[in-house]
């Protein structure tokens, strides 16, 4: 049975910058969760998502010295995460930010709203065009200022402002479309 050793944050960031494995081993195991969803909020497949953690892990260990532990570490490797996401999805995709307003509001459905879990929720954002869909993460999920999204994705505020203007419209009709759909089956 493998034991992991427990250290403190500030210990463990002190031996990952020490180069020691197991301290390295012990932070990825972590937050490996977390960060591999962060990941897949941005890109559908699975085995991308995973490389794009990988790559962003070996990140956090490249630029580990640049942490100043003035706000929160989590949130520092997240930041971190996200921008590995988007290089991804620049480098590997045609990016088109500008989604006409048909286009992706007739996604996959929930089957019912009176049990709406999370993962229902996170489909339904899976499902959005790209555009749509990184807005959104980086907004209602992430927290960046339209602002910060302008920046990160090199478009307007006002593009950012509609895409999640949209991506709301759209979560909100695939919601009421389930809706409609569970009050028409009787359930």
């Amino acid at each position: 049975m493998f034991v992991r050793k427990i250290y403190s944050e500030a210990d463990l960031i002190k031996k990952c910058l020490g180069g020691d494995r197991k301290a390295q081993r012990t932070l990825y195991e972590l937050y490996s969760g977390k960060f591999l969803a962060v990941c897949r909020r941005y890109v559908k497949d699975s085995g991308s998502a995973e490389d794009i953690m990988i790559e962003g892990f070996m990140k956090i260990f490249e630029h580990l010295p640049q942490y100043r532990a003035t706000g929160s570490f989590e949130g520092w490797m997240r930041k971190i995460m996200v921008t590995q996401s988007l290089l991804h999805i620049r480098n590997n995709r045609a990016l088109q930010l500008e989604v006409p307003l048909d286009e992706g509001e007739n996604g996959g459905y929930i089957e019912s709203t009176e049990n709406l879990e999370s993962e229902d929720l996170l489909r339904l954002i899976d499902e959005l065009p790209l555009g749509y869909r990184m807005v959104f993460n980086l907004y209602a999920i992430e927290g960046y200022s339209h602002k910060e999204i302008q920046e990160l994705l090199g478009i307007s505020e006002s593009t950012s402002k509609s895409q999640l203007s949209r991506a709301r419209a759209t979560l909100r009709d695939r919601l009421k479309a389930a809706y409609e759909k569970e009050k028409s089956h009787g359930r």
